[in-house]
């Protein structure tokens, strides 16, 4: 057996292990937090079109079926062989592909912490990236052994919950240190590296965040970043498939989609909560973005939890 031979049983036996630990632990189709911090699983049951949603700085491994993300137009294929590494908050599609009762999509994901890449990358003796951002915000790297082995062992320490709070952060840790040695190490490095253009756009993301219900002037926030808005454009466009006004109103339709679902608001109250000055306005792109009106939409995804139990 050649050494390509031999990885590929490396890597089919650490992923049946994760199926085997998530499978025992989510018994229904949906995303379940779990005793790690930052640790999140899904379970999907039958294959499904794209859906919306917000993607975090983190890496998805698929340790059974097969999963597909949609950033504007540019698809992103992931399975048991190939993981996800996302370098920041990307708003897209997520579509599962390969996935039934008896076989789930199974898989994990676990949160980066951009501050511990930027620490390993100073203290490991690391290659700094270029200025360049390099691509969108999110890449597909080989699952090898060496990243699927410590989330072996981190899935391990949910049979030992006192350990958690003293190995879980070493593992972690790990898991990061393993990524930059990877073949999407340029990827997040370019993110990390404080002078880098992928840097001031994940800080103008982290305002918009924190900030999506003011009006928004594009030049002041290029400024806030020290960027010219020329090339905050083409560098905020690279790295998310959106312009950041686009971007901003993906985050006031989101937030108000939480706020009629979870807080029970009508629509024009969320639309005026997240900075929308027109209800009518809101529904028009809420619904051009979700495929269904507002009210619509909330009442079908209450009737789906309620039936689901």
């Amino acid at each position: 057996m050649g050494a390509m031979d031999n990885m590929a049983a490396a890597r089919g036996a650490h992923q049946q292990a994760l199926a085997r630990m998530i499978t025992s632990r989510v018994g229904a189709s949906g995303d379940y937090d779990t005793g790690i911090p930052g640790l999140r699983f899904f379970r999907r049951d039958a294959a499904a079109p794209p859906t919306v949603c917000m993607v975090e700085p983190s890496v998805v491994v698929v340790s059974q079926g097969a999963k597909r993300l949609w950033v504007g137009g540019d698809a992103y294929l992931y399975d048991s062989s190939r993981l996800m590494v996302t370098s920041l908050d990307v708003p897209g599609g997520s579509e599962v592909l390969t996935a039934s009762p008896q076989r789930p999509c199974v898989g994990l994901a676990m949160k980066l912490d951009l501050r511990v890449l930027a620490e390993l990358i100073a203290q490991g003796g690391l290659p700094s990236p270029g200025a360049g951002t390099g691509g969108t915000g999110v890449g597909i790297g080989a699952a090898t052994p060496d990243i699927l082995a410590p989330f072996e062992r981190l899935l391990a320490l949910l049979d030992d919950p006192e350990a958690i709070p003293v190995l879980a952060p070493m593992i972690q840790r790990e898991i990061h240190y393993r990524l930059l040695r990877g073949d999407q190490a340029g990827h997040l490095r370019r993110i990390t590296s404080v002078d880098s253009q992928g840097h001031r756009i994940a800080k103008a993301i982290g305002w918009l965040k924190s900030n999506y219900a003011l009006p928004l002037r594009v030049d002041d926030l290029a400024a806030r970043v020290q960027m010219s808005a020329t090339t905050f454009h083409q560098h905020f466009r690279q790295l998310t498939a959106m312009s950041p006004l686009q971007y901003q109103k993906w985050l006031r339709l989101n937030e108000a989609k939480r706020l009629m679902l979870n807080e029970h608001l009508d629509a024009a109250s969320a639309a005026y909560k997240v900075g929308y000055e027109s209800p009518s306005q809101f529904s028009r792109e809420y619904s051009r973005l979700y495929g269904l009106s507002p009210k619509r939409d909330i009442m079908e995804m209450r009737n789906r939890a309620h039936d689901g139990g």
